[in-house]
């Protein structure tokens, strides 16, 4: 029975020691691992990646796996050096910058991208070990761009999907990686290819028409004879585990306490993992402007702003760290009086039940990135505002603007247009606020993140069997001699030969390949017989054709159909 095998750079648990020294297995955070879950604990599916963590020990290592192969997992363990240039390097320091559009930041450094290749080959090393006949293989984002070519060079007839869950850039902007032709040639190696939005799609497209030469037909690439599809799957996120919790008696509670710590205000939510492509210092400046603007809210509304922490060890979030706390400290100090704080600022993390009072408090969002794939926290908020009020602004540069159009959409980097916004929802009337979270929860009810893995997987399947069918089919004995007995007895019959790839092997010079006198003789005895037609079909140019073949008393359709001759000569 075929498996599906996914493939990303995380394992959907994360493997950290306790006090004892002893290994703990926690689930991951996040719409990826609760979407894939139903997948990969299914018979025998299987998910391969890294477990999150270094291992100096050899009987931990070997502890981790055996635990995690019981959970239908396949670790890869990865070395210091491995972390530090391959996902700490090219994946966040030359990939991630480049894709967001912040190509200031990108570092292109030969040494990271060994080391990417090296880690892909050993994820599809780790692949290979497991992949048996009818498999079906999901690799998922830019850490592992080469694995679908690898995997494809290895095994021909393979089924792979690629999903990219960050932005794909523009081609000015793409074009600066060094190693843009061997990222392409990678991602084509899958049979679909998805991605959140149509414009990321269009940008693929256009870098692969203009770097790989290589053009499509409404989405589909043909690709060494086979043919890639394209398509845009936006994401979406476990709609009812969000609405269910906002509903529980733990988040109200906590809801109670934080309001009655608060007092009565008006609350605007900001949550955001530390990184430049979110745009927070520009957030907080708006605010600023917000309140110098509109000085009738001081006192009254407050931004309670969630940065979980990330990249800690990385010097431009060190300095993005620095600069969001100033700006933090230098708003209070401005605005804030004995009884009233302008920003509740927290650097961490928090639990679902936390995250879930903070949305149904929050009377708007703020999610306002320069560039973001997706972005799941509007998402969020939306479904767990059930039977509430509330307004979400949210980027134009986010993914899921696309999808929330009832939202209050906004160009990130016009602050005075988004503290508009922010007047506008502070002030918008409820029966309103209600019509559009309603039309914004259908939505997102209906293409939650069960209906995307089910979608990605069943074009999938579609992609692969039309494939097969596609494929040239292997005549047992008894269809060889049907076909040879009608061919003897047939009075009248039309020959369509292919040139290229057929009658000779295929080659894009198009001074090759010749017919040699074998394949000559052939053509000969067949236009000889009265009982045959014979066309030679062949995309070459009628020149070289006429060369090679006109002597012959054969038609031809040349030049992928543009010129005809038939054995008349006309």
């Amino acid at each position: 029975m075929s498996r599906t095998i996914i493939v990303s750079n995380r394992l959907p648990v994360k493997v950290v020691k306790n006090d004892k020294d002893e290994l703990e297995y926690r689930p991951s955070e996040g719409g990826l691992a609760t979407g894939l879950s139903s997948v990969y604990k299914q018979g025998d599916n299987l998910w391969v990646g890294w477990p999150g963590r270094y291992f100096n020990r050899p009987e931990k290592q070997k502890e981790a796996r055996k635990a995690l192969e019981s959970q239908n997992m396949r670790p890869v363990f990865l070395s210091k050096e491995e972390i530090k240039l391959y996902y700490e390097g090219f994946s966040n320091e030359t990939l991630w910058p480049t894709f967001h559009y912040f190509n200031q930041n990108a570092l292109y450094k030969k040494s990271y991208w060994e080391a990417y290749e090296e880690v892909n080959q050993k994820f599809c090393d780790e692949i290979l070990k497991e992949l048996n006949p009818g498999d079906k293989i999901w690799v998922h984002d830019y850490q592992l761009m080469l694995v679908p070519k690898m995997i494809r060079d290895k095994n021909p007839d393979v089924s792979v999907g690629f999903f990219l869950h960050i932005p794909f850039p523009s081609f000015e902007v793409f074009r600066l990686l060094p190693w843009r032709r061997e990222l392409l040639d990678g991602v084509l190696g899958s049979d679909l290819i998805g991605f959140h939005t149509y414009d990321d799609m269009r940008h693929f497209l256009s870098a692969v028409s203009r770097i790989c030469y290589i053009s499509n037909q409404q989405g589909h690439i043909l690709k060494d004879r086979r043919t890639v599809v394209t398509d845009s799957f936006p994401i979406g996120i476990d709609y009812d585990k969000y609405a269910s919790q906002a509903a529980h008696p733990q988040t109200l509670r906590r809801e109670v306490k934080y309001r009655t710590s608060l007092g009565n205000q008006k609350l605007m939510l900001s949550i955001d993992r530390l990184d430049y492509s979110k745009g927070i210092p520009a957030r907080l400046e708006i605010f600023d402007i917000f309140l110098s603007k509109y000085p009738e809210y001081l006192g009254k509304v407050s931004l309670l702003m969630v940065v979980v922490p990330s990249r800690d060890e990385v010097e431009k979030y060190k300095d993005l760290k620095e600069e969001v706390d100033l700006l933090v400290g230098r708003i209070n100090g401005k605005y804030g009086t004995v009884n009233w704080t302008p920003i509740h600022y927290f650097y961490r993390s928090f639990p679902l039940e936390d995250l879930s009072a903070f949305y149904r408090m929050a009377d708007v969002a703020m999610v306002t990135p320069m560039r973001d794939g997706m972005n799941l926290v509007c998402k969020e908020y939306v479904a767990s505002k059930l039977d509430q009020q509330g307004v979400l602004i949210l980027s134009e540069m986010a993914g899921a603007s696309k999808e929330l159009s009832d939202a209050l959409i906004v160009n990130p980097n016009d602050k005075h247009e988004v503290v508009g916004a922010i007047y506008k929802a502070l002030n918008m009337p409820e029966d309103e606020q209600q019509r559009h979270m309603e039309i914004m929860q259908k939505t997102l009810k209906k293409y939650n993140i069960h209906h995307w893995v089910n979608l990605f997987l069943t074009r999938l399947e579609d992609v692969a069997r039309k494939r097969s069918e596609q494929s040239t089919k292997v005549l047992d004995d008894e269809a060889e001699g049907e076909i040879i007995e009608d061919f003897n007895t047939a009075k009248k019959r039309l020959l369509f030969l292919d040139y290229d790839g057929t009658l000779v092997p295929f080659d894009s010079d198009p001074q090759a390949v010749a017919p040699g006198d074998e394949l000559l003789g052939i053509l000969e005895k067949l236009a000889a017989n009265d009982q045959n037609h014979v066309v030679i079909i062949s995309g070459r140019d009628k020149t070289t054709l006429g060369k090679w073949l006109g002597h012959l008393d054969v038609d031809f359709i040349a030049e992928h159909g543009v010129w005809l001759k038939d054995r008349k000569g006309d």
